[in-house]
């Protein structure tokens, strides 16, 4: 009896092995976020996000194609000359798929939150008084999710340094954000490697704040 349970173990641990690591989903992700780091124009911008889109519409259950097609959506409306209100807006629907995948997700959060500040940042003088508020919320909930989140911690240090700087107050809060937010991007780069897939950006954000707490 005792064979025939630990025989059964064994198969029941190959099969959840054999579907939680997939192979050519790894191997397409790490393929596309290799491409990401080398993107120069618009055109090579959506060639990539319409490459995460055919991954995620191909892997229904992972959350971060989705992700990483409305990050580049979100880059892209600051980087380069497009109508902003409709990236943003596109950006946000490709999150809410994500959401529906991984629902009290921090990344997902912390990504929303940046997609709000992009459209603040299009028309602030209407737009800060309901958006701003609403972004603070979002990263918020984003480190309220996870404490160990460095993009998190950043754009909540971001927002505050915004926000300082619009009511003429100090930057104690940005800057001290700003540090523990570099602590927690120390942590991280600990444990990437050639198989990491998860979100790593924001660490330029956080040194960008800080730097000017000198």
């Amino acid at each position: 009896m005792k064979i025939i349970l630990a025989t059964l173990s064994l198969v029941f641990a190959f099969v959840w092995n054999a579907s939680a690591n997939d192979p050519a989903y790894e191997s397409a992700m790490k393929k596309q976020i290799q491409a990401m780091k080398t993107i120069q124009n618009l055109e090579q911008s959506q060639s990539v996000i319409n490459g995460f889109v055919r991954i995620a519409e191909a892997k229904t259950t992972e959350w971060l194609p989705y992700y990483y097609a409305a990050y580049l959506q979100t880059i892209a409306a600051f980087r380069f000359e497009v109508n902003k209100d409709q990236y943003f807006d596109q950006a946000m629907e490709l999150m809410s798929k994500a959401d529906k995948i991984a629902p009290n997700n921090s990344e997902i959060t912390v990504l929303k939150g940046f997609i709000i500040m992009g459209k603040l940042a299009v028309d602030p003088m209407s737009r800060g008084q309901e958006l701003s508020p609403l972004a603070m919320q979002t990263f918020g909930k984003a480190i309220a999710l996870d404490k160990e989140n460095p993009r998190a911690t950043t754009m909540m240090a971001q927002m505050e340094q915004g926000m300082a700087q619009f009511f003429g107050q100090g930057p104690e809060k940005a800057c001290g954000l700003a540090r523990v937010g570099l602590e927690l991007f120390a942590k991280e780069e600990a444990k990437i490697n050639e198989n990491y897939l998860l979100p790593t950006w924001g660490k330029r954000e956080a040194e960008q704040v800080a730097g000017a707490c000198k």
